[in-house]
């Protein structure tokens, strides 16, 4: 599968193909090189990201993240063909800071280091 902003996104919602962009934060790139997004009946949802994680100076990184969702107020704009434009901006922007806080806790906090795995 192609990797950054190329992933495959036929078939996916708007909500995925914009979590499946990959975005930056100060001087750490995650490049999405995979996602999958699994919804539960309860309408939760576990999002699956394969990441690059790119630093000035550093050895890129290969990770893979998972992130429950339970928010189930969110939930219509992961499935919805034409989101509410806002909403979507929101959902966005908590899911990209929650991974930008697995990155950055992961090392001393249990709960973090337990969604993410190194990849080779």
């Amino acid at each position: 599968m192609p990797h950054g902003d190329g992933l495959i996104m036929a078939n996916r919602t708007v909500a995925e193909q914009r979590l499946a962009c990959s975005f930056e934060r100060g001087t750490t790139r995650f490049e999405v090189t995979d996602l999958r997004i699994d919804y539960h009946v309860n309408r939760s949802a576990t999002l699956v990201f394969t990441l690059a994680v790119v630093q000035l100076d550093r050895p890129v990184e290969r990770w893979e993240v998972t992130l429950e969702w339970t928010d189930k107020s969110f939930i219509d704009e992961f499935t919805s063909a034409a989101p509410d434009p806002q909403r979507l901006g929101i959902l966005v922007s908590l899911i990209r800071s929650l991974l930008e806080e697995w990155w950055e806790t992961k090392g001393y906090e249990r709960q973090s280091a337990k969604m993410g795995r190194r990849l080779p």
